[in-house]
């Protein structure tokens, strides 16, 4: 199946997944955004565990945190999204920013400002697919998304220091 095919496949499953978390016996109003959330962030976070296994077959083991974080930016982004992530920030603490200029589950509300508020929902699941990932690969983290402007966003990747 062609790539095109494949991330138009991928983007409407999510999409079917986001809505199914909303969907009825979540509750309404805030209580029912942080149950769909959780459900999200778990989903994410056992496929990010799934990719860690596949991906890094025979590489060494990352020397340093950032190699780790590089190792998202590029090979992790770019199995998932087509595509490595466009910037990558740090603060040499333990604190990352990925940046992604257009990124693909958020494209297609990118038309309308109004809908800036809805775009957790849609940001959730690879929250949980970085965190997954990461403790896959023994770092435990935070992760957390933010969208100051459709389609672009970022998550910030915070490692807990044992």
């Amino acid at each position: 199946m062609p790539a095109m095919a494949d991330e138009t496949l991928f983007q409407l499953l999510h999409t079917q997944v986001v809505a199914a978390a909303y969907g009825a016996g979540r509750g309404s109003g805030d209580e029912g955004l942080r149950a769909g959330l959780t459900v999200l962030e778990g989903m994410g976070f056992r496929v990010g565990q799934g990719l860690a296994e596949r991906l890094p077959r025979g590489a060494p083991a990352f020397r340093e945190e950032l190699d780790t974080i590089k190792f998202l930016c590029r090979d992790l982004w770019g199995a998932v999204f087509g595509k490595q992530t466009d910037n990558l920030r740090t603060n040499h603490q333990g604190t990352y920013i990925l940046q992604d200029n257009n990124f693909s589950f958020l494209t297609q509300m990118a038309w309308g400002q109004q809908y800036l508020e809805e775009a957790p929902k849609f940001l959730a699941f690879t929250c949980g697919l970085l965190r997954g990932t990461l403790s896959s690969l023994g770092i435990e983290s935070s992760v957390t998304a933010s969208v100051t402007s459709l389609p672009a966003c970022k998550f910030q990747v915070v490692i807990q220091k044992a």
